[in-house]
C-alpha cells in the first residue's frame, strides 16, 4: 500500500496487528471465516489449495511487502485458500471490517486497495500466459534473468531467497519438474549448488 497518503497510512497502522509465525505454521485454512487480510513484513508465505486427496497446489509465494487475502475486502466472508509460513515470518494483519469502514472514509485507502487488486490481476494474467506459452526451462530462465544483477554477456551468481521447493511453487512446477528444468539449463551454463545458482553466460540463457 505504498500509494497511501500520510494520514491514511497512519490510520491503517493504527488498526494493524504485528504477529510472528514459525516455519510451517498455518495462518488460515480454506473455508474458514475470514477476519483479516495480511501484509508480509519479513519471510515468505505459501498460499495453496488442497484437493480431496490431499494434493497441494501452490497459488502464490508472498514475500516482504506483499499483501494477501485483501480480495475479501470487496466481497466474501471465507478464505479462498490455505496460508502457511514457509519460514519464520512477521506479518501485519488488518481486520477486514475495520478496513472496509476506513475505505469509506479515506479515499486514499480505497484507491490503494483498487491499485493492489489491479496489480494482482495483471500479475495473475502474466502467470497464466507464462504457464501456457513457456516450457519449464523457459520459466526458470525467465526467473533467473529477472533476478540477475549484471549486464548481458557476463556471468552471474544468484542466491535464491527461499528453498527450491518454494521456487517450484512460484513457477507453477512440481519439484521434480524444476529439477529437470535446471538439468536442461546446464547447456546454457547454469549450475546449481543448494540455493546458489551460477550462470556462466547470461546471453546464452536468454536464448532458451
Amino acid at each position: 500500500m505504498a500509494s497511501l497518503g500520510a494520514t491514511a497510512l497512519a490510520r491503517m497502522l493504527e488498526i494493524a496487528t504485528v504477529t510472528n509465525y514459525e516455519a510451517r505454521d498455518i495462518l488460515f485454512r480454506e473455508g474458514e471465516n475470514a477476519e483479516y487480510f495480511y501484509c508480509v513484513l519479513s519471510g515468505y508465505v505459501r498460499l495453496f489449495r488442497l484437493n480431496k486427496d490431499g494434493r497441494e497446489a501452490d497459488i502464490r509465494i508472498c514475500g516482504p511487502g506483499d499483501t494477501f487475502a485483501e480480495c475479501l475486502l470487496s466481497v466474501g466472508d471465507r478464505y479462498l485458500y490455505n496460508s502457511q509460513a514457509a519460514e519464520t515470518i512477521t506479518v501485519a494483519r488488518f481486520e477486514l471490517q475495520k478496513v472496509r469502514a476506513l475505505a469509506e472514509q479515506e479515499s486514499d485507502v480505497a484507491k490503494a486497495i483498487i491499485q493492489c487488486l489491479s496489480d494482482h490481476l495483471r500479475n495473475t494474467m502474466d502467470c497464466i500466459a507464462n504457464d501456457r506459452l513457456q516450457t519449464a526451462p523457459q520459466r526458470v530462465a525467465h526467473y533467473l534473468l529477472n533476478n540477475c544483477p549484471v549486464e548481458e554477456g557476463t556471468s552471474a551468481s544468484i542466491r535464491l531467497p527461499f528453498q527450491k521447493s518454494l521456487l517450484a511453487g512460484k513457477l507453477g512446477l512440481a519439484p521434480e519438474a524444476l529439477s529437470r528444468a535446471f538439468s536442461s539449463l546446464r547447456r546454457a551454463g547454469v549450475t546449481v549448488r543448494g540455493r546458489i545458482i551460477q550462470i556462466s553466460d547470461i546471453s546464452a540463457l536468454k536464448q532458451i
